[in-house]
């Protein structure tokens, strides 16, 4: 009876108070808001840290592909420029011919100079000879080592890059007991389906290696892989794989091998083909790594042929504690009154969220617009989380736009190397071969100018001379055939002109006129002294049609004559009948 009467006073109580019952009510509604209140909050906040995770993943990969990687750039530019020069090709299909080994060495040398590790290698792919210098120039004048042989277990590189066809491929020499990684860019040179060498040189990337898989990064592994996965660098010096050219698959410390699944691994090289086909810039996805879901992310190295990998672990990157002090506002607020706990909920933290989520969106499509001109006032923790997205963005865009600026100032830089000789500044063999195409439909002029017994103002004096020699008379040259005209350094040190327009009388003008620029005054030399230097010219007239091969055939024969006659010498070639398609050489002086 007691209890009946508790319960229908207690009744009562509520019926006859409305404070209660929206007690009652704000206590039911949150109830029946908090658990999908609750499940709503982790998915965002969870997708916020994926997004986060993924975009900066991506950008960890640009970063990193593009960070220290400009000097290993510059000498693969190098070495495919040294495969490409005919004097290269031209010694490799004649060995045995002195003026053409003569200039091949001289080409080596001059790129010796160039290369970061001052040393070369030369394969000549019909002998089999080796030539080799070094930046002590220990063997000048002795460049020739040894041959190589297939059944010799340290000549296999050479067979397994011959094997891989033509271009420049590397091979990653790392040694554990000094502590030292040095890759080898091996440029294979082929004559249709001949081989006619492996040509290169190496260059040390040790501190390349401390810069960018070294750096101590919260959460964060970087590594490079070749195209069969197998790592070429990575912090830990263990999962480095030696002997990448010569290795068989399975015995190849690999990237794969570090995934728990199967599945994984398929996943992964199909990241691979799509960075690597040009589909995507970089490319990432979680994998299952030592047991824990890692974020992967991929990235290609087009001009060394190897894929930037980077393991992010998302929970260390991005500590989810952080957004603990909303869920308790949350729940603070849903305590008082359900009803305007859905409201502030929805306005204060969902909407929020979502316009991020969408910023977050634009920014990993490469658009920061929305993600720079997103202003949030209220410096709660939402508002805290905006405006540190909002610096992070600013500092990605920025960071870009320095990253392309450089890229495309390097760029331009290698660019010009190609084209330009770094001695002189005036056109190399590949500049003039490229302005000789470019001058078509009429007549010009072409003058093959050598400087008289040069190795003897080496010999006399010195090195340091002969180098000041070079560039005085590329710029005699210059200054006397006129800006309109092209001249280029064809050899170490031969030179070549192209007259624009020109007839027989201009032809033969001009070519004494260079021989008597230069020859007029001595050559001031850095210590003072001065040397008298001659020259002596070939020359012979362009026909429209003509190739470049068949007009400096035509002009070397005539600087041969003119070799021939004593030297400090012009001498013309002059075809007996102009009507025949065959020109042969008769130098008149």
């Amino acid at each position: 009876m007691q209890a009946r009467r508790q319960i229908s006073g207690l009744r009562d109580t509520i019926a006859s108070s409305l404070r209660i019952r929206v007690l009652i009510l704000v206590l039911l509604g949150f109830a029946a808001v908090a658990a999908p209140a609750y499940m709503a909050f982790n998915w965002i906040v969870a997708s916020t840290v994926v997004q986060l995770g993924t975009l900066f993943a991506e950008k960890q990969i640009l970063y990193d592909r593009y960070r220290g990687l400009e000097a290993l750039m510059r000498e693969v530019s190098l070495a495919e420029t040294l495969a490409g020069s005919q004097s290269i090709r031209d010694w490799a299909n004649d060995e045995a011919n002195p003026d053409l080994k003569r200039r091949g060495i001289a080409e080596l040398e001059h790129f010796r100079q160039s290369f970061a590790d001052h040393s070369y290698f030369f394969t000549i792919g019909a002998s089999g000879n080796y030539y080799f210098n070094d930046a002590a120039n220990s063997y000048a004048g002795d460049q020739f080592r040894y041959t190589v042989s297939a059944d010799n277990p340290r000549d296999a590189w050479y067979y397994s890059t011959v094997a891989l066809g033509e271009g420049c491929h590397l091979n990653v020499d790392n040694d554990t007991n000094l502590r030292v990684t040095k890759v080898w860019m091996n440029c294979v040179i082929r004559e249709g389906r001949r081989v006619l060498g492996i040509l290169g040189t190496g260059i040390d990337l040790t501190s390349f290696i401390q810069e960018v898989v070294n750096i101590p990064q919260v959460g964060v592994t970087s590594m490079f892989v070749d195209r069969q996965g197998a790592v070429q660098a990575h912090r830990d010096q263990d999962m480095v794989d030696l002997r990448s050219l010569t290795a068989e698959m399975s015995a190849k410390r690999t990237v794969f091998s570090l995934l728990d699944k199967p599945e994984d691994e398929g996943a992964l090289r199909e990241l691979m083909d799509q960075v690597a086909g040009g589909e995507a810039v970089a490319l990432s996805r979680f994998m299952s790594i030592g047991g824990k879901q890692t974020l992967v992310g991929i990235g290609y190295l087009d001009k060394l042929g190897w894929f930037n990998v980077t393991l992010m672990d998302i929970d260390a990157i991005i500590d989810k504690r952080l957004f603990l002090p909303i869920g308790l506002l949350l729940a603070g607020v849903m305590g008082l009154v359900a009803a305007i706990m859905v409201l502030v909920f929805k306005r204060a933290v969902l909407y929020r969220l979502k316009r991020l989520e969408e910023v977050v969106h634009s920014a990993r499509r490469g658009e920061y617009g929305p993600a720079l001109a997103m202003a949030d006032d209220r410096q709660d923790e939402v508002g805290r989380l905006s405006t540190a997205f909002t610096e992070m963005a600013v500092a990605v865009s920025d960071n870009t736009r320095l990253l392309e600026a450089r890229v495309r100032a390097r760029t331009e830089a290698l660019e010009t190397l190609a084209s330009r000789d770094a001695q002189t500044g005036i056109a190399n063999r590949r500049g003039f071969v490229t302005a000789f195409e470019a001058a078509t439909g009429r007549r010009h002029g072409l003058l093959l100018i050598d400087i008289d017994r040069f190795k003897t103002i080496n010999d006399t004096f010195g090195h340091a001379a002969g180098d000041a020699v070079i560039t005085e008379i590329s710029r005699r040259i210059v200054a006397c055939v006129g800006e309109g005209h092209v001249c280029a350094r064809w050899g170490g040190d031969e030179f070549i002109v192209l007259l624009h327009d020109s007839a027989p009388q201009l032809l033969r003008a001009n070519a004494f006129g260079v021989m008597a620029a230069i020859s007029d005054r001595p050559v001031a030399l850095p210590d003072g002294r001065s040397a008298a230097v001659t020259v002596s010219v070939g020359a012979s007239l362009v026909e429209p049609g003509d190739s470049i091969e068949t007009v400096t055939e035509m002009a070397d024969a005539a600087l041969y004559m003119a070799k021939g006659e004593g030297r400090n010498r012009v001498m013309i070639f002059d075809p007996p009948d102009a009507a025949k398609p065959s020109r042969a050489a008769q130098p008149t002086g």
